[in-house]
């Protein structure tokens, strides 16, 4: 046998044991959710309560939805005009300098700091300041999750984004300068068009990375189990609720659990598909 096939074995085997672990994780959160559902139908994604208490148990994931939801798209419209406008400077006006290459040795060092501290920083930094200016009495909720998580999703945003900039032709850009164009025309008219596509699709994948965060959002956002009523409200996401209540589950409670879990994997992974085919489709 000789190594090309040997190698061509070794990925296929690689492969299938990915989609093997897929599987077998979709099939855990089912078989788990399966109580939960029996009980609660498909009223459980759009009943509000929450009560674990024995005797008058009921569970609603609609809360914890809406809190995602706030917390995720408010980080993703601050992220948007900081990852665009470092990914302009990194890929187009400074590149191959050594200011390109400090910043991005800058957003590297912020993608690869664990959540934890972002969510100490948050706590012992960002949150008193929120009070201090008067926002929020306590500095917990959405707002301080959401910006937190924004400065999280950046440095992904970021880095995808330079590369699809990166990746137009050089041969558009100089053509466009000798018509007489500027820098900010060239990035309007030549850059942007072709790079739209890839851009909005880090976003989308940046905005499915949001979805998941727990450990920073769980610090911030004030786990309370209501139906957040604005950006300073406080609330729980659907991994916040998970992280929090999952050691003391049990029964129904753990179903619920386990089914908030389900949506939130089946609603990352339609996130990142349609990221992927739109990278895929229009690039």
């Amino acid at each position: 046998m000789n190594s090309d096939k040997i190698t061509k074995y070794i990925l296929f085997g690689a492969s299938l044991l990915i989609l093997v672990l897929a599987g077998g994780m979709l099939y855990s959160l089912v078989e788990g959710s399966l109580p939960s559902f029996r009980v609660f139908g498909w009223k459980f994604l759009v009943s509000p309560e929450w009560n674990p208490t024995q005797g008058n148990q009921h569970f609603g994931a609609l809360a914890f939805i809406v809190g995602t939801l706030f917390t995720s798209i408010f980080a993703l419209l601050v992220a948007i005009p900081l990852a665009f406008s470092t990914s302009l400077i990194v890929a187009e006006y400074f590149r191959k300098t050594w200011f390109a290459n400090v910043v991005s040795t800058c957003v590297d060092l912020l993608a690869g700091i664990p959540s934890v501290i972002f969510g100490l920083w948050g706590f012992y930094a960002l949150r008193p300041f929120i009070v201090s200016i008067g926002l929020s009495h306590q500095g917990f909720g959405i707002f301080t999750a959401g910006l937190v998580l924004a400065i999280m999703i950046v440095p992904y945003a970021t880095s995808l984004s330079n590369s699809i900039i990166m990746m137009v032709p050089n041969e558009l850009k100089e053509a466009a300068y000798s018509l007489g164009a500027t820098r900010l025309e060239v990035i309007w008219n030549v850059i942007l068009p072709n790079a739209r596509s890839g851009i909005t699709a880090s976003y989308i994948l940046a905005f499915g990375r949001a979805l998941g965060e727990t450990m920073a959002v769980t610090m911030l956002i004030g786990n309370a189990n209501i139906l957040p009523n604005g950006l300073f409200s406080t609330g729980n996401t659907m991994a916040s609720v998970i992280a929090n209540e999952f050691g003391e589950a049990s029964g129904v409670h753990l179903s619920s659990l386990i089914e908030i879990g389900l949506l939130l994997f089946v609603i990352t992974a339609i996130i990142n598909a349609t990221g992927k085919y739109i990278i895929k489709k229009f690039a």
